[in-house]
């Protein structure tokens, strides 16, 4: 008896997804044009930041069923920059006709995107901005639709510093270091802590990762033992943090503050073990991409850069 030779699971999704994506095209001889096909490329699917932007996503499409079809797709570890340029990959061979982007990295994804564009296809950038330098060395312009995390931060940051003396020290705990969002919100933290004169002892970057900060704070906790506060540039980050903080004996002397305002924290708000984080609106980030998108795509402009809201959360907001 002849053996059956198994593919992996997502080759036959792509194989499904190109053939679906042959046969629901209408003709251009059709009655009625095809719908628009949209595809959200996210970071780690496992990050609560995430899913709500996936969630968000799929609620829109169910109110707009009508207007545009939806892929949804993420990588399962936010450094996995690989497999995003690859999920970037597979949406041009189905020839979508918009990519609404979160990139795990603000360098990488340029070359990526650039096919995508050259293949005619509309390209909107969330959460994490694109370098400017590459993509203009690259000839090609990529609206950025998302808040401004410096401010963010520093909203995060100064209310960190109402609680802070001058000479207190400080740690930052990054997240990916040529990430974008990741460099603004430590210069958001940073500005902060020079305004009320905090000592900002050491800078570390934890990748976006829960264990990796926890990890982090730990080493920073043995190696300064009259540390004041925790500055996290995301809430997976800072919850790894408390944990740290609290295995040390030091809840209520460390402070630590995130930036994402994930469901997670909000006991963690309640109770204390942490002092603020930010909103910047998980659920709708992707949809406001969505919604520009398909705006190019009815009059065939190109958009400039749109902003969208930031805000400080704490205890007394939920």
């Amino acid at each position: 008896m002849s053996k059956i030779k198994k593919y992996p699971a997502y080759l036959l999704l792509i194989g499904l997804l190109l053939l679906t994506a042959c046969a629901d095209r209408k003709s251009p001889g059709s009655e009625a044009p095809a719908k628009p096909r949209v595809a959200v490329i996210m970071k780690s699917l496992a990050n609560e930041f995430f899913v709500k932007m996936a969630d968000g996503s799929r609620q829109h499409h169910a109110e707009n069923v009508d207007a545009y079809e939806l892929i949804i797709n993420g990588i399962k570890d936010e450094s996995d920059l690989t497999q995003q340029v690859a999920l970037v990959e597979q949406m041009i061979a189905l020839a979508v006709d918009v990519i609404v982007l979160a990139p795990a990295d603000s360098r990488a994804l340029v070359p990526v995107v650039r096919r995508a564009l050259d293949r005619g296809i509309v390209v909107i950038n969330i959460d994490n901005r694109l370098d400017d330098k590459l993509l203009a060395d690259a000839g090609v312009k990529v609206p950025f639709v998302g808040p401004d995390n410096r401010e963010g931060a520093f909203l995060v940051g100064e209310h960190l510093a109402a609680t802070l003396s001058d000479g207190d020290e400080v740690a930052i705990i990054g997240g990916i270091s040529t990430a974008f969002n990741a460099q603004q919100r430590q210069q958001g933290f940073e500005q902060a802590m020079a305004e009320v004169g905090a000592r900002v002892v050491s800078i570390q970057h934890a990748d976006w990762q829960q264990a990796r900060a926890s990890t982090i704070a730990s080493a920073l906790i043995s190696e300064y033992p009259n540390l004041q506060a925790f500055l996290c540039s995301n809430d997976n980050m800072a919850i790894g943090a408390v944990a740290a903080v609290r295995q040390a004996g030091k809840s209520g002397v460390i402070r630590v503050v995130g930036f994402d305002n994930i469901g997670a924290t909000h006991e963690l708000l309640q109770s204390g073990a942490m002092l603020a984080t930010a909103e910047q609106y998980a659920d709708k980030l992707a949809v406001y991409g969505i919604e520009y998108a398909l705006q190019i795509l009815h009059n065939g402009k190109q958009p400039e850069d749109r902003k969208t809201p930031v805000r400080l959360i704490t205890a007394g907001d939920l």
